[in-house]
C-alpha cells in the first residue's frame, strides 16, 4: 500500500511567531542566565526552525537544501573573517599594529580622542566601503592606543564603531549601500542623496557627544601618563618602530578607494605587511608569518597590558565569528524558504495605515531579522522584498524604503551579540557587545532618529521625491 505524500503548506502565524520566541527565549537563557557563547543556543533554534519546516510537509533534502543555500549568502563575509583574521596576526608581526599604536599614544591625547576616533574610522570606511575592514586595520590600532590611554575600552569601541558604520552607510562603495537601494528598486545616488540630511543630523549628534566625552574623560584624568610612557617603550623594545610600516595600512584604503574589491584589496594589505615585516623585524621569517596568520601573534613580555594587546589575529582565531555565521545563516535559510518571517510580515502589514507606520514597520522588521536571521544582508533583502509593493500603493518614493532599510538593518546588526556582524566585533576589537553596544551612540540612535524623522516628514517622499515635510511647508 503507498503513503500518501504530506502537502506543503504556508505557516500558520503562530507557528513562525513559536519558532522565533524560541529562538529568543533560548539565546537569553544561553547568553544572559547562564553566560555562554551564542553557538549552541542558536543551533538549538535551527533545529526548532527545521522541525516547523518539517511539520509543514518539507523533506529533510529539502530543509538541507535551505540551510546550505542561506549558508551560501554569507560566504563573501566568511571569506573576509578569515582574510582579516590573517590580516591582524601578519600585522602584529609585522609591527604595523604596534607602530600604528605607537605613533598614535604620541598624537591621540584623551580630549580629542573620540572625536578623533570617529572621524578616522568614518574616512576610512568612507574610502573603503567597509565597515569590517575599517575595524579590522583601524579599529584594532585605535583599541590599543584607547587602551594605553587608560579610557573605557566599550567607549572606544563605540567611538569605532558610530565612525565605520556611518562611513560604510554613506559610501557608494559599500556593499549594502548598494543593496539596499537594489531591494526598494532605486539607484544608489538617489538612495545616497537621500540619506544625507537624516543622517549628518545623527552624525553630528555623534561627534558632539564624543568630543564631550572626550573633555570630561580629560577633566577626569583618566590616562596614566607613565603606562603610556611604559607601553611606548615596550613597544620600541619588542619592535623596530619606523613611519614605513604604515604604508600596508594606506595600500589598503587606497586600494579599495579605487574601487578594487574589499577581498583582493585587503589581501595587498597581507602582502604588503610581510615585505615592510620581514625588511623592519630583525626576528621576522616568511615562516612566523605563515604562522601567525595562521594561528595569531604571541608574545610573553611579563607585561599584561601588553601581552592582552598583542595576543591576537590569526585564522583559528577567527573560527569562532566563521561557526557562528554560518549556524545563524542555517537558521535564516530554513526561516526564509519555509516563508515563516513572510507570514508574521504580512500579518503586520494589515495594521499599517500611514507611510510613517510603514516605515517604522520596515524598521522594525529589519531590526527583527537582524536577531532572529542574523545576518546584515538578510535584514535589508526580506524588508524590502516584502515591502516594496506596500510602498508603491501608498505612492512612495522608492528612496524612502531604501533609506529605512539602511537606517536599520546596517547599523543595528552590530548590536545583536549573536549577529554575524556583533560576533566578527567581539572577535576583532575584543570586546563584548553588551559593553560596546551603550556606547555606539550612532548605531542605536539612527533607526531612532529615523523613525521621528518619518513621523515629521523628513525621512517619507513622495513617487516625484519630495519629502513630505517640504510639501507641509508649501501648502502653509
Amino acid at each position: 500500500m503507498e503513503t500518501k505524500e504530506k502537502a506543503i503548506r504556508m505557516p500558520k502565524v503562530w507557528e513562525a511567531v513559536l519558532v522565533l520566541c524560541f529562538l529568543i527565549v533560548i539565546l537569553a537563557i544561553g547568553i544572559i542566565i547562564y553566560g555562554v557563547d551564542p553557538h549552541v543556543p542558536m543551533l538549538l533554534g535551527v533545529a526548532a526552525a527545521a522541525i516547523m519546516a518539517k511539520f509543514l510537509g518539507y523533506h529533510w533534502e529539502q530543509i538541507e537544501h535551505f540551510m546550505i543555500k542561506g549558508i551560501s549568502k554569507a560566504m563573501q563575509s566568511i571569506m573576509i573573517l578569515v582574510i582579516i583574521g590573517v590580516l591582524i596576526g601578519v600585522w602584529l608581526n609585522a609591527g604595523v599594529v604596534p607602530a600604528m599604536i605607537y605613533y598614535g599614544l604620541h598624537i591621540l591625547k584623551p580630549s580629542i580622542f573620540f572625536i578623533a576616533t570617529v572621524l578616522i574610522c568614518s574616512i576610512t570606511a568612507l574610502a573603503t566601503g567597509t565597515s569590517w575592514g575599517t575595524m579590522g586595520t583601524m579599529g584594532v590600532a585605535l583599541m590599543g592606543i584607547g587602551f594605553g590611554l587608560g579610557i573605557n575600552p566599550g567607549m572606544t569601541a563605540g567611538a569605532i564603531l558610530s565612525g565605520a558604520y556611518f562611513g560604510d552607510k554613506m559610501s557608494p562603495l559599500s556593499d549594502t549601500t548598494n543593496l539596499a537601494p537594489a531591494m526598494a528598486g532605486t539607484d544608489i545616488m538617489s538612495h545616497i542623496k537621500f540619506m544625507i540630511l537624516p543622517t549628518a543630523i545623527v552624525y553630528v549628534i555623534t561627534l558632539v557627544f564624543f568630543g564631550t566625552m572626550g573633555f570630561v574623560t580629560s577633566s577626569e584624568g583618566v590616562a596614566d601618563v607613565s603606562k603610556v610612557v611604559e607601553l611606548q617603550n615596550s613597544l620600541a623594545q619588542m619592535f623596530t618602530i619606523n613611519p614605513i610600516l604604515l604604508l600596508p595600512p594606506v595600500i589598503v584604503i587606497v586600494a579599495v578607494a579605487l574601487k578594487m574589491p574589499a577581498i583582493p584589496g585587503i589581501s595587498l594589505g597581507i602582502v604588503a605587511g610581510v615585505i615592510v615585516g620581514m625588511i623592519f623585524q630583525p626576528e621576522a621569517t616568511l615562516g612566523s608569518f605563515f604562522e601567525c596568520g595562521m594561528n595569531g601573534f604571541s608574545c610573553e613580555t611579563g607585561i599584561y597590558e601588553i601581552d592582552g594587546l598583542l595576543n591576537s589575529g590569526g585564522l583559528m582565531n577567527m573560527t569562532f565569528s566563521i561557526s557562528m555565521t554560518i549556524i545563524a545563516m542555517m537558521f535564516g535559510g530554513i526561516m526564509e524558504e519555509t516563508h515563516q518571517l513572510e507570514v508574521i510580515v504580512n500579518k503586520l502589514k494589515k495594521v499599517v495605515h500611514t507611510p510613517a507606520g510603514l516605515v517604522t514597520l520596515t524598521e522594525v522588521t529589519s531590526v527583527v531579522s537582524n536577531a532572529t536571521m542574523p545576518e546584515q544582508y538578510i535584514s535589508i533583502v526580506v524588508p524590502g522584498r516584502m515591502y516594496s509593493e506596500e510602498y508603491k500603493r501608498m505612492d512612495l518614493s522608492p528612496t524612502t524604503l531604501s533609506n529605512a532599510l539602511e537606517s536599520s538593518g546596517t547599523v543595528t546588526s552590530a548590536l545583536i551579540p549573536w549577529n554575524t556582524c556583533g560576533v566578527f566585533i567581539t572577535s576583532t576589537l575584543g570586546i563584548s557587545a553588551i559593553q560596546y553596544a551603550p556606547w555606539a551612540l550612532f548605531n542605536w540612535l539612527m533607526p531612532i532618529a529615523c523613525i521621528i524623522m518619518a513621523f515629521l516628514g523628513v525621512t517619507i517622499a513622495d513617487k516625484n521625491g519630495v519629502r513630505l515635510c517640504k510639501k507641509k511647508n508649501t501648502s502653509k
